[in-house]
């Protein structure tokens, strides 16, 4: 059981193209992947910083979420629970992949992806 990196960080944003453009103009970040204005994805270096609308977001986000890359969502669900966090949701996003959201015991909200075969 290993993470293999951050997949990416994201913020909540009511209008993601406007704020995807303002991190694009104040600090050069650049179009990675646009999901329309549902998710917008940027490349800061050699990590991912996304935008995400209200619908994508997390439900009662507030700031940043980590999203960890991994190979088994399961295994890793086991021991969040295990180890006292809480699986919120599970979410298939077809071909590009699944989402696990879980909070930590202290309700810090986070998410593990595995990408498609």
């Amino acid at each position: 059981m290993t993470i293999s990196r951050i997949q990416n960080i994201h913020v909540l944003g009511r209008d993601p193209a406007q704020l995807a453009r303002f991190w694009q103009q104040a600090l050069g970040l650049t179009l990675q992947f646009a999901d329309e204005d549902r998710w917008i994805q940027l490349k800061a270096g050699d990590d991912s910083f996304a935008i995400a609308s209200p619908g994508e977001g997390v439900a009662g986000q507030s700031g940043a979420v980590p999203v960890f890359e991994v190979d088994d969502l399961e295994e890793h669900a086991a021991s969040i629970e295990s180890c006292g966090g809480r699986v919120l949701e599970r979410r298939d996003m077809g071909d590009h992949g699944r989402v696990l959201t879980f909070s930590d015991p202290e309700g810090n909200i986070a998410q593990l992806f595995t990408r498609s075969a």
